[in-house]
């Protein structure tokens, strides 16, 4: 999956306002996008060939910023930062949520999108899991992908036990098998690993508003760069403000289960604030 060795390294940007990197990818013609394995942000698709939201947004802004290939390096969630920042790869293309802690430690583009959560259940539902408030009262036992969010929000509801599991095909295998009673992820990844894989053992519930402070979150996703790097992701903002604009976006997003409500004007700066 991820061909490039984390031994091939870029040289970043060596001046403070990051304005030498992008004229070093035009040069190589090649971005190395970082993934993290999960659908429908960015994955290796069947075919071993990269597929998802980011990537496919990405080809179509850096060929906009004259980088005509992209390439792929498959990582975990959780090593998604640390990949970029020690120069394995150029950028997070993984429908990243931009939260304060996060923005400590990279830049990031505004977002391509905004999204509620979701839980994968037994067929009918069984424990009738509908907020984090449920799995927190009734016990349940609680799965979710490293590094996600979603730990914190059950965490803040009262969740006491939460297992990690490497994507949202392992969740589904957990909760058909009985290991777990849910798998909890954003609503498009929970909603399409059911439709792909047409199990008849699970099922996605309705979407699921996270509270923190006793308010409700939307989280939003985005591309990340490195610190010094502000050149390349306000080149790059330009180019994603134009395909908003123009409705392009939804266009591009909308075969992997994204539509208008996913659509969002949130910018990063908004989300970066504690």
């Amino acid at each position: 999956m991820g061909a490039t060795s984390a031994c091939s390294r870029v040289a970043t940007a060596d001046i403070g306002d990051g304005g030498t990197l992008l004229d070093q990818l035009r040069a190589k013609k090649t971005v190395r996008l970082g993934l993290a394995g999960e659908q429908p942000y960015s994955y290796i698709g069947k075919d071993g060939e990269m597929t998802g939201s980011a990537p496919t947004i990405a080809k179509r802004i850096f060929k906009a910023l004259g980088v005509e290939n992209v390439q792929p390096f498959a990582t975990e969630f959780g090593s998604l930062i640390t990949g970029l920042n020690s120069l394995q790869f150029d950028v997070v293309a993984a429908g990243m949520y931009i939260n304060p802690e996060r923005c400590e430690q990279v830049i990031f583009a505004d977002p391509e999108y905004q999204m509620l959560d979701a839980f994968l259940v037994p067929k009918g539902n069984p424990k009738n899991l509908r907020t984090y408030k449920d799995i927190a009262e009734s016990g349940a036992r609680m799965a979710t992908g490293v590094g996600y969010a979603e730990i914190a929000y059950a965490e803040e509801a009262g969740v006491k036990n939460v297992t990690t599991l490497p994507d949202q095909l392992a969740g589904l295998l957990a909760v058909e098998q009985g290991r777990v009673d849910v798998f909890v992820g954003t609503a498009v990844t929970v909603r399409n690993v059911v439709e792909e894989t047409e199990t008849s053992k699970a099922e996605a519930t309705d979407e699921v508003t996270p509270m923190v402070d006793g308010k409700p979150v939307i989280d939003v996703g985005a591309f990340a760069f490195r610190t010094p790097e502000s050149n390349l992701r306000d080149a790059f903002n330009r180019e994603l403000h134009k395909l908003k604009k123009s409705g392009e976006l939804l266009e591009i997003m909308r075969p992997f289960g994204f539509g208008k409500d996913q659509m969002t004007t949130i910018t990063a700066k908004e989300k970066c604030k504690p």
